[in-house]
């Protein structure tokens, strides 16, 4: 089976897709519920955490990013120890 999060990615998208069908975002709805509880797929956290690090110091220094998530940033890098 596929990675369980891009599937669920693909129904949520098609129910906020205007050009599909209702037929189509029904079906997606069912998908969702009845094999992936409404769409709550656990991360896996085996992420490597130098990613991870690299992917907040760049939110950080991000000039289009809000002021908000680059204090969330920086405090999960503190939390890190990054």
């Amino acid at each position: 089976m596929s990675n369980p999060g891009n599937i669920v990615g693909g129904h949520k998208a098609n129910l906020n897709n205007p050009n599909t069908s209702e037929e189509s975002k029904q079906h997606s709805k069912e998908v969702l519920e009845q094999e992936f509880n409404g769409g709550n797929v656990e991360s896996s956290s085996d992420k490597n955490p130098n990613n991870v690090a690299g992917g907040l110091k760049a939110t950080v220094n991000n000039p289009q990013v809000s002021q908000e998530a680059k204090d969330s940033a920086k405090e999960r890098l503190k939390d890190m120890g990054a």
